[in-house]
């Protein structure tokens, strides 16, 4: 599965690459925040928020958005609290769909992310037993699959709809996010 996931990017990235020296538009273009619903694998859904950024195209069609997200949730069951958190770091590349509406663009895309997991666990004094607390931190890579849809809400400010499926090692999550992103200079 992962020798596959890799050649695939390998040849997705040549095809791209005899293209993008003559056209890409790289460079700051607009910058965003998102709310989103985040379903973690074995997990109840909590919200998440993040903040992206428009790097322009690497092809007419194909443009950079790096990223960064993070949700928390937390439970108590008996008294004992739990709690895991996640803090991605993390690029993904979105192809865009050429439609009759130019107001509203949609799009697939897939990306690689850092994520910063931590997991903790309360349990109080009970039975003559004290107290007691854990906690992990892990670092996974994952990998992005998703699409979804912008649409202009005035000249300078996009409306973007997505769903996103992080496949993380063991962690694995279903985002829906809604963000505003703003354009920056002319």
């Amino acid at each position: 599965m992962k020798r596959s996931l890799l050649l695939l990017a390998i040849v997705g990235c040549s095809i791209a690459s005899t293209e993008a020296t003559a056209q890409s538009n790289m460079g700051l273009k607009r910058l965003g925040a998102a709310v989103g619903y985040v379903s973690p694998e074995n997990l109840d859904g909590t919200f998440s928020i993040g903040v992206f950024a428009d790097m322009g195209t690497i092809t007419p069609n194909l443009s950079l958005e790096p990223r960064i997200d993070f949700w928390s949730w937390s439970d108590e069951q008996f008294g004992v609290k739990t709690s895991v958190s996640d803090v991605t770091f993390g690029a993904r590349g979105k192809y865009w769909f050429e439609v009759a509406n130019p107001k509203i663009r949609p799009f697939a895309g897939a990306g690689l992310g850092v994520h910063f997991l931590h997991a903790k666990v309360e349990i109080p004094a009970q039975g003559g037993f004290p107290a007691q607390e854990a906690d992990d931190s892990t670092n996974k890579l994952g990998l992005d699959l998703g699409g979804g849809i912008e649409t202009a809400m005035s000249e300078r400010t996009s409306l973007h709809a997505e769903i996103w499926y992080g496949l993380v090692s063991d962690f694995n999550q279903f985002n829906l996010r809604v963000g505003i992103s703003q354009k920056l200079g002319q």
